[in-house]
């Protein structure tokens, strides 16, 4: 009788796949058969790779995506083999929110980098905050958003009514989180959840076309500029304007932001370095 192996646990690495090529890093959450629904192994790794995309010179751009139907179906929350289960005490909860599921959320909207989120199929519960948080959203035809949390009893995490309401308004965000019900891309687009609604095969060819022409840019300028947008709608008037006064100094001191100046006046086009 023959010995049957068994097939060993793909690594982290292998679950969260990282690639970096012509200033362009890709992260793929790569385990379909759990819809990706991430454990808080790859989590950190997540934000990990976030932040290295956020400090690293090479990197301009991120693209954020997964394989298979789902594109992050939210927190695995099935018991990790081993483990051993212990009764929370007051604080553990709380605790666990800000340095999981919000840490990743921030790890994305603190990345000094423009991230593209091009979502493939279903992002649920933090799998749709994480797709929010990036600057641009390309989804798929088959694509949809869903803030699950109701049908589970439980209150949405990872500042998913920070990012909603901010993007669709108070009403629509009860409305989306209250009901849990299915937006499909094309909704999504109307919404303003996304920017483009691309055919399923076209998703990979449309990140790349965005993410080279951002990573062809000025890099600090995006990095400013992305602060500048994220604080918008969180400070006054005159807090705006000398942040955004600030922002134009900080950036007239790069090499880009001079390289602009002068191709402008030299009637050229501009040869952005990222630095």
């Amino acid at each position: 009788m023959s010995e049957v192996s068994e097939v060993p646990e793909p690594s982290l690495e292998e679950t969260v796949r990282h690639s970096l090529s012509g200033g362009v890093s890709w992260i793929t959450l790569d385990r379909p058969e759990a819809l990706n629904a991430i454990t808080a192994d790859q989590r950190d790794r997540l934000i990990a790779l976030l932040r290295q995309a956020s400090a690293d010179p090479l990197t301009r751009v991120v693209i954020l995506t997964a394989t298979g139907r789902g594109f992050c179906t939210g927190a695995d929350l099935r018991p990790q083999p081993g483990a051993v289960p212990a009764a929370p005490r007051p604080g553990d909860v709380a605790r666990t929110i800000r340095d999981g599921a919000q840490a990743l959320i921030a790890a994305v909207l603190d990345c000094e980098k423009p991230v593209i989120g091009a979502v493939n199929g279903i992002a649920a519960g933090i799998g749709a905050h994480l797709a929010l948080a990036c600057d641009l959203v390309i989804a798929a035809e088959s694509a949809k958003f869903i803030e699950i949390f109701a049908r589970r009893g439980l209150v949405p995490d990872g500042g998913g009514a920070h990012l909603l309401t901010r993007l669709v308004g108070v009403h629509k965000a009860k409305e989306l989180m209250f009901f849990a019900d299915d937006v499909p891309a094309a909704e999504a687009l109307a919404l303003g959840l996304v920017n483009r609604v691309v055919p399923d095969a076209e998703l990979e060819k449309a990140a790349r076309e965005w993410a080279e022409r951002l990573a062809a840019g000025p890099t600090r300028a995006f990095a400013l500029t992305k602060n500048l947008v994220n604080r918008a709608l969180e400070v006054d008037r005159a807090t705006a304007f000398r942040e955004e006064a600030d922002a134009v100094e900080l950036n007239m001191a790069t090499h880009d932001g001079r390289e602009g100046v002068r191709a402008f006046v030299e009637r050229r086009a501009p040869e952005f370095t990222g630095h």
